[in-house]
């Protein structure tokens, strides 16, 4: 026998001629000792001779002897490994075989043990028998083909996927066999080993075999080359395990996983069903549609709990998917009605609240829509539907709708498991679909109600040409408080007004009505821009907050933080002012199409404390466009702090360079050019075209002092007036006149100065350099005086005063028909 160190790791065999001898007597001592068991385990014959064998064993084995005695007794013999304590200590792990020795029949038993040496080997070398045994009783499909992927043999496990017996595999091909399976994609992974020779570990394929035609099952395979002693490739041996379970186990948290990342991504419920649909295909069903209630739809409340017959209301069409392109499966259409026959599955399920499967449907019954346009056949057959599914859509305890499941052309039907699932993923779209519906409730009553406080069409005038465009922030976002004002002014002037209330949803609506309010009355009080913006600011600092971190009061404006853009342009002079509080980037496009953009003196935001609001007056050529916008506009480059202003400017330049049939046009092409269908934020654009007064159309005069320069002043409006062809209005345009310049003679000071405008109405101004402003009294039967401002508001449209840097004036309206008797 050869040394350990003579053999290496080379031998593998378990060889009787290689292995030492030994003989054991009855009580298991050593009667003999060979040559090479002395070479094995270094002990002389002397040294062992006489001994008990379990004095030669390591510990642990020698305490496994007396039973391994016993065994030999029972058994004849026994084969296994013991670690034998060379002479120098360290174990030798051997592979023995115990067998009897030949003795007298009525002799005590004795032992030859035959020893070889394993250090380094794989294990036991087994024999042919043995090993056939192993690998035809294994429970894992075994089979191996050869070079041409022919079967050469199998084990009686692979029979469990159909096919039948080994012998019957001999000489075939895997498509032969297994018609259901990817033969083509198999062979090439077979191909592959024997042209590299590395094994292929853990390949996963899926298909139909012919143990289960109807459905599929999932396999992990490995491929392994054999070769010849020389080391040529002769074939492929490969092993066959079920996953089938294991993959649809993935396949389930997959799709789970693919609900939570692509359900609820917007609040819109057609989307949202939509995205329900989506997911399901093709990884639940071949076809499913999403059918919900017409109150979801709308955002309004649904019945609470399961639907009786009575109760059950339209279902629409919200979404639906299939495998095949085009959805030819569907014989209704997104957003039309699905009307169900009364006793159907799918409004059993509605009205019951409870989910439905049917593993076959009858391929002759007809489907159960009704009313299907263009009399289209809808039996499951001409569908090609074969198994189905509905889940009622509930959430919070409210029915939305069904969700319905079918397959086409996966042949499997579905079972419990797919019921769970669909189950699962569908209540998860139902707390989406139940999101999405209450947000767009809200959504639809912040548009009703901001729609209704923005202005429903602008009023007339004649300073300016004005267009604006409106566009609320997407769904996720929210509605903003986002608003705009034309107001016309005494004088003929206009004030242009945009702003935007922190916040979103009905409270920032509600706040920017407010806000639009107290603006509309301030600039009926004619105050300049910058007074405008600073008693706004006061209103909201003194009715939103108590303090910076308190909650808003029932009663108060939630606009702390809003910002407002206020200018007043005058057609008479040409001019406009203009102050802003918070954001406030206007532009002007000049009539050969050049764009500049004012400085305006910085302003805080309304409510939060900061330097006085200044205004800037700048002259506005006839034909210039004054574009307003809030910061919506520009916010798809992101949030204002971390865009660049100069960025900003340049980009809004670009744009408003184009040309436009019209303004209307060019607003909505700024619009269209800046921000995206669905913005993160509302958007408002106000473009004003400056417009002229001719000369022609207004007249002033200086007057002194003197009380008989009213009947002068008289003579010179009926004149004007005979020019402007508005003779109708002499009478009384005399009557305002010398009334209010006999008070300007009686109680103010210094020059006085009259300004008639003929516009959409005539207007009469009187300007002097007091300060203090005249009131209007109703007097007694008996009064010698006080009913000059009297009779001028009876004979006028509207009056009142406004201040100026160095006084003040006195203004009428009336209209151009004459007065109404």
């Amino acid at each position: 026998m050869a040394t350990s160190e003579e053999s290496g790791v080379a031998r593998r065999r378990f060889d009787m001629a290689d292995a030492a001898v030994v003989l054991l007597d009855a009580r298991m001592a050593v009667a003999g000792w060979t040559g090479d068991a002395e070479r094995l385990f270094g002990y002389r014959g002397a040294e062992v001779v006489g001994r008990a064998a379990a004095e030669l064993l390591m510990p642990e084995d020698a305490e496994r002897l007396p039973d391994l005695t016993r065994r030999c007794g029972r058994n004849g013999g026994w084969t296994g490994l013991l670690a034998v304590r060379h002479r120098d200590g360290h174990p030798v792990v051997t592979t023995v075989r115990v067998v009897p020795a030949v003795e007298a029949a009525d002799g005590p038993p004795r032992w030859v043990v035959l020893a070889a040496d394993s250090t380094g080997a794989a294990g036991w070398d087994m024999s042919r028998t043995v090993l056939e045994r192993l690998a035809s009783h294994s429970p894992i499909g075994i089979a191996i083909v050869d070079a041409d992927l022919r079967f050469v043999w199998s084990n009686a496990a692979l029979e469990q996927f159909g096919g039948g017996p080994a012998h019957q595999r001999i000489g075939k091909r895997l498509a032969d066999i297994q018609p259901g399976l990817n033969a083509q994609a198999l062979e090439a992974v077979m191909r592959q080993v024997l042209e590299t020779g590395e094994a292929v570990v853990g390949y996963e394929h899926v298909g139909t075999v012919r143990s289960a035609p109807h459905r599929d099952t999932a396999h992990a395979m490995s491929f392994t080359r054999l070769d010849d002693d020389h080391g040529n490739p002769i074939g492929v041996y490969y092993t066959v395990v079920d996953v089938t379970e294991r993959y649809r186990a993935r396949q389930r948290l997959t799709l789970l996983d693919q609900a939570g990342k692509r359900l609820g991504r917007t609040l819109d419920v057609m989307r949202t069903a939509q995205e329900l649909a989506d997911v399901a295909v093709p990884g639940l069903a071949d076809f499913v549609t999403v059918d919900l209630l017409e109150t979801v739809l709308e955002g309004g409340e649904p019945v609470a709990g399961p639907l009786s017959g009575t109760d059950a209301m339209p279902l629409r069409r919200a979404g639906h998917q299939s495998v095949n392109e085009g959805v030819p499966e569907a014989v209704v259409e997104i957003g039309e009605v699905a009307a169900y026959l009364p006793e159907a599955p799918p409004i059993r399920a509605l009205t019951g609240g409870t989910s439905w499967i049917e593993e076959r449907l009858d391929p002759l019954a007809p489907e159960w829509a009704t009313g299907i346009a263009g009399d289209r056949a809808a039996t499951f057959l001409d569908l090609g539907l074969h198994t189905a599914m509905i889940v009622p859509v509930r959430a919070r305890g409210t029915m939305l709708g069904i969700t319905t499941f079918f397959r086409r052309h996966r042949q499997d039907p579905f079972d419990q498991d797919d019921l769970g699932l669909a189950e699962e993923f569908v209540g998860r779209a139902a707390l989406c679909l139940d999101n999405a519906r209450r947000y767009t409730r809200e959504r639809d009553a912040a548009l009703v109600l901001q729609r209704h406080l923005l202005p429903h069409r602008l009023p007339e005038q004649d300073a300016m040409e004005v267009a604006a465009c409106y566009r609320p922030a997407d769904e996720l976002t929210g509605l903003g408080g986002d608003w705009f004002d034309v107001i016309p002014l005494s004088g003929a002037r206009v004030a242009l007004v945009v702003g935007d209330v922190v916040g979103h949803g009905i409270e920032a609506a509600a706040a920017m009505g407010r806000l639009r309010a107290a603006v509309q009355t301030l600039a009926d009080l004619d105050l300049p821009p910058e007074e405008v913006l600073a008693h706004l600011d006061d209103l909201v600092d003194r009715a939103g907050y108590e303090d910076d971190t308190a909650a808003p009061r029932a009663d108060g404006v939630r606009a702390k933080g809003a910002s407002c853009l206020y200018a007043v342009y005058d057609p008479v002079g040409g001019r406009c002012s203009m102050a802003a509080a918070g954001h406030g980037l206007p532009a002007i496009v000049a009539p050969d199409g050049t764009v500049d953009f004012p400085e305006l003196p910085p302003g805080p935001a309304l409510g939060v404390s900061g330097p006085p609001f200044e205004s800037v007056e700048l002259p506005l050529a006839e034909g210039s466009v004054l574009a307003l916008c809030t910061d919506g506009l520009l916010a798809a480059e992101g949030p204002a702090p971390q865009r660049d202003a100069a960025a900003d400017r340049e980009r809004l330049r670009r744009v408003l360079e184009r040309r436009a049939p019209s303004l209307d046009d060019r607003c909505q092409a700024v619009v269209e050019a800046l921000v995206p269908a669905r913005p993160p934020d509302d958007v408002v654009l106000l473009m004003a075209r400056a417009r002229r007064l001719d000369a022609e159309r207004t007249v002033s005069w200086e007057l002194p002092r003197d009380p008989a320069a009213v009947a002068d002043v008289r003579k010179r409006t009926s004149r004007q007036l005979c020019e402007w062809g508005l003779d109708e209005l002499t009478f009384t345009t005399e009557l305002v006149v010398s009334e209010l310049v006999t008070n300007a003679i009686r109680h103010a000071s210094g020059p006085i100065r009259l300004r008639l405008i003929m516009s959409r109405t005539l207007v009469c101004e009187v300007w002097d350099a007091s300060p203090t402003a005249p009131h209007l009294r109703h007097p007694k039967t008996t009064d010698e005086g006080g009913r000059g401002l009297f009779l001028v508001s009876q004979f006028t449209q509207r009056w009142g005063t406004r201040y100026t840097q160095d006084g003040k004036i006195i203004w009428t309206e009336q209209s151009l028909t004459g007065p109404e008797i």
